[in-house]
C-alpha cells in the first residue's frame, strides 16, 4: 500500500523530542557520554520576541539556556529590515550552536544561508514551504507555521516539513496557551508523524497545558524574555514543571 501523503503515527514511528536537532552538525561528530541526557518529553523552543537588540537580547537568550535544556530558538525578523535582522541573527545564531541549540531563522531565505542557521521556519504558505523543503532539505531543517485549522496543518504536512508550528509569534499575550493551539496541537500529536510545537501563554506554568497535549515542543517567548522577567529562572522553572508533569514518549 502507498504511504498517504500525511504519515499516520503508528507503532514503528517513534516520538523522538531531538527531532529537531537532528539535522545539526553534531550528528556528524562523536557523541560525548558526558553530556546531559535529552529529556524525554515535549522540550522547549524559545522564540525572539519582537523590539530587541542583538547585544540586549544576546545577553537575555544567554542567561534562557543556562536555565536548562532548550531544544531550539526561532528568529523572527519582527520588523527588521534585512540588513539589522543578518546583524541580529549573527550575533545570536553562534551563540545557540556553541550551546547545542539549534538557530532557526524565520521566513528569510538570504539570511539563513548568510549566518549559517540550522533551519528555516516558513510562515508563507504551502507554496513557499514546498520551495524550502526542495531546496534546503535535509541540510536545514525547515518548519511550518501560518496553520489556523486542521485542513491548513495537513496541506502543509503533504509537503514533509520537519514540524508544524500552531501559534503566532508575538501573540503570547495572556498566560493561558490559545484553546485552539491547544487543540489543534492535541488532534496533531495523536493523528502524525511530523513533530509538532504548540505556543504557550505569558505565563511561565502554561507550559504543563501544551506538554498534556501531547506536543513534541513547547514555544516561548513573552513568558521567558517578558520586561522584568528573570529568563534563566523562567527556563529553570519551565524545565522543572515539564519535568514533574509531561507526558513521557515511547522509544
Amino acid at each position: 500500500m502507498a504511504a498517504s501523503p500525511v504519515q499516520i503515527r503508528g507503532f514503528a514511528l517513534c516520538r523522538n523530542p531531538t527531532i529537531i536537532a537532528l539535522h545539526r552538525r553534531e550528528n556528524l561528530e562523536p557523541i560525548d557520554m558526558t553530556e546531559p541526557v535529552t529529556p524525554n518529553r515535549c522540550r522547549i523552543v524559545l522564540i525572539a520576541p519582537a523590539g530587541e537588540n542583538a547585544e540586549d537580547f544576546a545577553k537575555r537568550f544567554e542567561a534562557a539556556i543556562a536555565g536548562g535544556d532548550v531544544a531550539s530558538v526561532i528568529l523572527p525578523a519582527n520588523g527588521m529590515d534585512e540588513a539589522t535582522f543578518q546583524d541580529f541573527a549573527e550575533k545570536i545564531v553562534p551563540i545557540a550552536q556553541a550551546a547545542g541549540v539549534a538557530a532557526i531563522v524565520a521566513d528569510d531565505t538570504r539570511v539563513a544561508g548568510r549566518v549559517k542557521a540550522d533551519g528555516l521556519h516558513i510562515d508563507g504558505g504551502r507554496t513557499v514551504l514546498a520551495e524550502a523543503v526542495v531546496n534546503f532539505q535535509p541540510k536545514l531543517i525547515v518548519g511550518a507555521g501560518g496553520a489556523k485549522t486542521r485542513d491548513d496543518a495537513l496541506d502543509l504536512g503533504e509537503e514533509r516539513p520537519d514540524y508544524v508550528f500552531f501559534g503566532r509569534f508575538g501573540y503570547d499575550n495572556k498566560p493561558e496557551a490559545h484553546s485552539r493551539n491547544l487543540t489543534l496541537g492535541g488532534w496533531w500529536a495523536e493523528m502524525i508523524s511530523i513533530p509538532v510545537i504548540v505556543m504557550a501563554g505569558s505565563d511561565i506554568a502554561s507550559v504543563e497545558q501544551v506538554a498534556a497535549t501531547g506536543a513534541d515542543f513547547v514555544a516561548l517567548s513573552s513568558a521567558v524574555f517578558a520586561e522584568g522577567v528573570d529568563p534563566l529562572q523562567a527556563v529553570a522553572r519551565a524545565n522543572a514543571i515539564l519535568d514533574e508533569t509531561a507526558p513521557r514518549f515511547e522509544g
